[in-house]
């Protein structure tokens, strides 16, 4: 098992020069700033209410860098970690709630979660959640965006390995132990094992596009036909068709045209293969996470034409959480892409509305 180590010369983009992207938190917000004529900026609330505020200029919204060294082997992995909130940290100043997001099979962090679409909307869900109040992180995982590239298949058990490496510097950074998570696809796989081996470190869990067994699914059924190719290679082919075909595979229309050519500028500018270890998991080797072992708070989410999360699996994994504090969402006319779809912001809502739900009373 690796072992997780803070890399304490990497506290911020500033403080080296090849901290992920290379780029600055100046140049990070003079980026953000100048797209916000082209995006809505994120929905302003406290994180103890649902009710929506003015939008939070995309300005006031700070960014850090971060490195996390996992160890494998005698080896050091360097795993990319960023973060988006209101306002820079202050010495003293109360701790917010803490949002963790974990990207899924065949996009990195921040194309998943912080895109620009100039012109099209707001597709950050990192700037819409620091909107709400939260702190929010991300991190790429081993093999994906800017973090070491090994000789691993980076599968769903390497991808625990690497929240386990990087909770120690949010909780270092943000002063909190235990942290909101959302998964999606395969990110929920990771999301949901991590929350098994590590409870005290799970407040509550969202799961997007989430699969338990795999049955009943058609797009897993047809990926199954590489399997031979996914245990023979640790990388397969991820070109603009292939990111086109998450948006268009289940039900098109359901996205707009201009998201996929953005996400594949995006990430295409980390190469045009990914690691196979996660397609090889779910095609082979589910279910990944015992919902019996899984003690925080869930919230499953799908898209209605979802054609990897199918509804009986979903419910079958629903049933056997042991935590009564859970809910089940379906999303009217979504597929898969929840978070970077038309209908983006009732995903926002229903997470939101889940993060923030009120404390029983008498507890």
């Amino acid at each position: 098992m690796s072992s997780p180590r803070i890399d304490k010369h990497d506290r911020s983009p500033s403080q080296r020069a090849d901290a992920p992207h290379a780029s600055s938190r100046r140049a990070v917000l003079a980026a953000a700033a100048s797209a916000a004529g082209g995006i809505a900026a994120a929905m302003a609330t406290s994180p103890s209410t649902n009710a929506q505020a003015a939008p939070v200029p995309a300005a006031d919204i700070w960014s850090g860098e971060y490195w996390a060294i996992k160890q494998r082997a005698g080896a050091e992995i360097r795993l990319a970690l960023y973060r988006k909130r209101l306002g820079a940290p202050a010495a003293g100043e109360a701790s917010r709630p803490v949002l963790f997001l974990v990207h899924g099979s065949s996009i990195s962090a921040r194309p998943s979660f912080d895109l620009s679409v100039p012109g099209h909307g707001e597709y950050s869900l990192m700037n819409v959640f620091a909107g709400y109040g939260f702190d929010v992180w991300t991190m790429d995982h081993e093999n994906y965006g800017s973090s070491s590239r090994t000789e691993s298949n980076s599968d769903i058990a390497s991808g625990v390995e690497d929240l386990r490496a990087a909770v120690p510097i949010v909780a270092r950074e943000t002063g909190r132990s235990q942290f909101h998570f959302l998964g999606e696809s395969s990110g929920a796989l990771r999301a949901g094992a991590f929350a098994m081996v590590a409870p005290e470190r799970v407040g509550r869990l969202a799961l997007s596009a989430f699969t338990w067994t795999g049955r009943g699914s058609p797009t897993l059924a047809k990926r199954g036909e590489a399997l031979a190719f996914f245990r023979a290679n640790i990388r397969r082919p991820r070109d603009r068709d292939m990111i086109r075909s998450i948006f268009t595979r289940d039900k098109p229309g359901t996205s707009d045209p201009a998201v996929p050519e953005a996400l594949a500028d995006a990430e295409l500018a980390f190469g045009d293969t990914i690691p196979t270890g996660t397609y090889l998991d779910m095609t082979a080797n589910l279910p990944l996470v015992d919902p019996r072992k899984v003690a925080s708070p869930v919230l499953l989410i799908r898209g209605e034409h979802d054609g990897i999360a199918s509804l009986d699996d979903l419910l079958g994994f629903y049933k056997e959480l042991p935590n009564p504090d859970r809910q089940f969402s379906i999303l009217s006319g979504a597929a898969h892409a929840l978070a970077l779809s038309l209908d983006r912001e009732q995903f926002w809502h229903v997470v939101h509305a889940f993060l923030t739900m009120p404390t029983r009373a008498g507890t």
